[in-house]
Parts: C-alpha cells; sequence; structure tokens
C-alpha cells in the first residue's frame, strides 16, 4: 500500500508544476503573440502592441503573401534544400559514423582528432566563399548542401550510439554470412532509430533555417530560401519585394505581413516536429551514454 505523501513533498510538486508553467508559458506567448498578429488588423497591432486574441480577425496578410508564386517558391526551395539536405547528410555521417564506431579501423584515433579538431577551428568565411567559388558551386542550391553536409557534433552522437549496441548482432549477422554494408544496413540502422531521427531533426531544422550561406552564395533571388524572403520582410521592411517587383500594387500591411511570414515559415517544421518527437529525447540521451 503507498504511503501519503508528506506535506514538503507536496508543496515541492506544487512549486515545480507552478515554476514549469510559467516558463512554458514565457516560452509560448511570444509566439501565439505571432500567430494572433498575423490575423489582426495593421491598425489594431499599432495600438495595442501586444495581442493574443485579434478583437476584428482579418486574412489580408495572407491574402497579401499568397497574393503571387513569390513566397511558395521560396517555400519549394527550402523544402527541397531540407530533404535533400538531410538524406545527403544522414548519408555521409551514418557511413562516417559506423566507420570510426569500429574499433579495428585502421587509423580510428588519428581521424578522430581531425574531426574533433573542426568543432573548435573552422577555415573562417572568406577561405568556405573560395572554396565553393572554385568548385562550381557560386549560386547553386548545392552550394546550401555541399559545405556543410557533415555536422561534426551530430556525427560523433551517432557514433556513439553506434558504439552502444550489442557487439552479439553484428558477430551473429557476420556468421550469417553478412556483409559490412549488410551489418549497417540491415542490422545497425534499424536498431539506431531513435538516434537516425533525432540527429535528422537535428540536420532538417539546420537546412531550414539556411540563411548565411544563401546569401553569400546566391545571387539569383529565384533561389532564395524562404528565410532570406523573411529577412526581406522584417529587415527591409518595405513589404514583399522579390527582384524589385510588388507583390501587388495595393500598398501591404506591413507589420502583420511579417507577422504572417515568421507563421509560414515555422509551420513546416511544427508540422514534422510531432512525429519525431518521441524519439528525439530518447536519441540524444542514449547517444550520450559513452564517448
Amino acid at each position: 500500500m503507498v504511503k501519503d505523501r508528506s506535506i514538503g513533498s507536496k508543496i515541492f510538486d506544487a512549486t515545480n508544476i507552478t515554476l514549469l508553467t510559467i516558463i512554458a508559458l514565457l516560452c509560448i506567448l511570444p509566439f501565439l503573440h505571432v500567430v494572433a498578429a498575423s490575423f489582426t488588423t495593421s491598425a489594431e497591432l499599432a495600438d495595442k502592441r501586444f495581442v493574443l486574441i485579434p478583437t476584428v480577425w482579418s486574412l489580408d496578410a495572407y491574402r497579401y503573401i499568397f497574393s503571387t508564386d513569390t513566397i511558395m517558391t521560396a517555400m519549394m526551395v527550402s523544402i527541397g534544400v531540407t530533404v535533400g539536405g538531410t538524406i545527403f547528410s544522414m548519408f555521409l555521417s551514418t557511413l562516417t559514423a559506423y566507420g570510426l564506431s569500429r574499433k579495428d579501423l585502421v587509423g580510428r584515433r588519428f581521424l578522430m582528432f581531425f574531426i574533433v579538431f573542426t568543432l573548435l577551428f573552422n577555415g573562417g568565411m572568406i577561405p568556405t566563399f573560395l572554396v565553393v567559388q572554385y568548385t562550381g558551386l557560386l549560386n547553386s542550391l548545392a552550394a546550401l548542401i555541399v559545405p556543410v553536409a557533415i555536422n561534426a557534433f551530430n556525427m560523433i552522437i551517432l557514433k556513439s550510439f553506434f558504439q552502444n549496441l550489442p557487439a552479439g548482432l553484428e558477430e551473429s549477422a557476420k556468421i550469417d554470412g553478412c556483409s559490412d554494408f549488410g551489418i549497417l544496413f540491415r542490422i545497425v540502422i534499424p536498431c539506431s532509430m531513435p538516434a537516425i531521427a533525432t540527429i535528422s531533426l537535428f540536420y532538417a531544422v539546420t537546412y531550414w533555417n539556411t540563411y548565411m550561406h544563401a546569401i553569400l552564395y546566391l545571387s539569383d533571388s529565384s533561389k532564395w530560401p524562404v528565410q532570406v524572403l523573411l529577412r526581406q520582410v522584417v529587415v527591409l521592411a518595405s513589404g514583399l519585394n522579390y527582384d524589385g517587383a510588388e507583390f501587388t500594387s495595393v500598398p501591404p500591411p506591413e507589420i502583420t505581413v511579417k507577422m504572417a511570414v515568421i507563421v509560414v515559415a515555422t509551420i513546416p517544421v511544427l508540422a514534422v516536429y510531432p512525429f519525431l518527437q518521441k524519439y528525439f529525447a530518447k536519441g540524444a540521451l542514449l547517444g550520450s551514454m559513452k564517448g
């Protein structure tokens, strides 16, 4: 029979719940304000400054940003870069992590030293730009993927997860005549789905938020991802200009348009995250048990 908890334990739980609720509200209120502001009128937003429930609901901002295919073009670019980049990065990271997780790999410590070294030092903006230019990637969507194809931190987490798998799985597969690639794709990867899903989410969010590389490497505005378009709205505050052309001849509701573009740029990540959330904490924690 469970004993009744002490008063001190109940107070402790109540305090924790209260504090966590306050912190959760502080985190979610700004986003709720952005969503509400995107559905209100510019006059109300200018008057109240902070809105959670609009007095007058309006779709003017969304009608404006979808009045041409500009925002959809940028969304398709971001989705393409995110999906393609995540698959490419996971393919390279998985192969690298699996190879480095094998204790019989010749030069394993030597290779790991150089990979960890990149966490502390990197070539910098100008050398990276020159590499992109001389390899012919400039002004192509590949420039948003190839230079950042492997993240050393993500690869190390994946490597640690592979090392935690029971050695007996690989030994049994070898006895059955399975090759190294067969062991990886038939045994290791299916057993590592929490880590795979977690690292995939890390890569996907990185590619979706691509901004600086697009500014540096892309001069063709038709290839801009949605984050660069968002920058055009928020920073320039001149309506949604795309290649010097206005969306419509009607003056845009600037404040609400900014909020609407932020919502549109955030929705895809919010839509994907719930399907990977159950793997997220488990994969990150299991992958960090051993070095």
